[in-house]
């Protein structure tokens, strides 16, 4: 079959043919349709420090992706060939303490797809069925392949209640976008979002924001001001891992007003923590997605209406993914798609 595979460790990919993974009694096998591109694969292409002290090459990387049942295990039941499927990237080891109190998000000995063993960017990858997420049949191929980081969205918006509340976001990129849209639809009333990016302020405008703006130009209070606001944001999601984005988020918060952080700092930095304590303001840390809770959350909201849909930008053929990296690389973009079928 063919793979994009990280064959040596200096940058780029190459597209060559691999051996097709077959599918254990308690696995299935996956026609891979659309894979979507993220920043993990854009790390483990460039071959940056993040990317050496992971991963090991050879490896197939990719871990967004949507495709057809192409053959099932003899212990699996529930899934069929032919079921249109995503997969939750996390394989968790059912063992440690977390697991078995339910908690898999939190497993301590997590393996990742694309990261730790053969990823999606591939005409078949092989998960265990109990990886496996089957569709509904109206759910567009593009959207469902891009549920893995919807999931993060949703993970971090649904992690306080929005109903009536000033959201502040940091950090304009595709999820921080698509959790935008998760806020908007759960009935948050002013949604802010900053970015340093025009191309991704304007994406972000495009999908009825309450406002999009640059995070170096405008100040936070006048906003506030001018939307009528008197005591501060009461719920912030951090998307960006930038350390002056988390400085700012946690000074325009409400007292009692919660953080759910995704954004993942490259390196550590300073916070006020006395305003943390006397404003008593709630932060949390969010990583993955909800197994399965999350997946049922994307699910509904996808039927009930919420399109994430614009934040999908470019669609390229596999074949051409060097230039589908060149447009992540640049910023210029919301999510990549990339077109797997011949």
């Amino acid at each position: 079959m063919r793979a994009l595979e990280k064959s040596t460790t200096s940058p780029g990919l190459i597209l060559r043919e691999v051996p097709t993974p077959s599918a254990g009694p308690d696995d299935v096998l996956i026609r891979v349709r659309r894979t979507g591109i993220c920043g993990t694969d854009l790390h483990i292409y460039n071959w940056d420090a993040w990317a050496q002290s992971h991963v090991s090459a050879p490896l197939v990387i990719g871990h967004e992706f949507v495709g057809e049942i192409a053959a099932v295990g003899a212990n699996v039941d529930g899934l069929a060939i032919g079921d249109v499927v995503s997969g939750e990237g996390h394989l968790t080891c059912g063992t440690c303490r977390n697991c078995k109190a339910g908690r898999r998000v939190q497993c301590t000995r997590t393996v990742s797809v694309g990261v730790n063993r053969a990823g999606a960017f591939a005409d078949y990858i092989a998960l265990p069925a109990g990886n496996v997420w089957k569709h509904h049949p109206d759910i567009p191929l593009d959207v469902a392949a891009i549920f893995d980081p919807f999931g993060n969205a949703v993970h971090t918006a649904m992690a306080f209640s929005l109903v009536g509340e000033d959201v502040l976001i940091t950090g304009a990129g595709p999820i921080g976008i698509m959790a935008a849209l998760v806020a908007r639809h759960a009935g948050a009333r002013h949604i802010v979002i900053t970015d340093r990016s025009e191309y991704r302020l304007a994406l972000a405008r495009s999908v009825g924001v309450t406002l999009a703006i640059d995070a170096g130009a405008e100040n936070l209070d006048a906003v506030m001001s001018d939307l009528g606001m008197t005591e501060g944001f009461d719920v912030g999601f951090e998307m960006s891992g930038n350390a002056a984005a988390m400085r700012t988020m946690l000074s325009a918060m409400c007292h009692g007003g919660k953080v759910a952080l995704l954004g993942l700092p490259t390196e550590q930095f300073g916070i006020d923590w006395a305003r943390l304590v006397t404003d008593m303001l709630t932060v949390r840390g969010i990583y993955g997605r909800q197994m399965f809770e999350t997946w049922y959350q994307m699910s509904v909201f996808v039927e009930s209406g919420l399109d994430i849909s614009p934040v999908i930008t470019h669609r390229v053929p596999a074949e051409q993914f060097d230039d589908a990296f060149a447009i992540i690389a640049s910023g210029e973009c919301g999510k990549i798609v990339l077109n797997w079928d011949n």
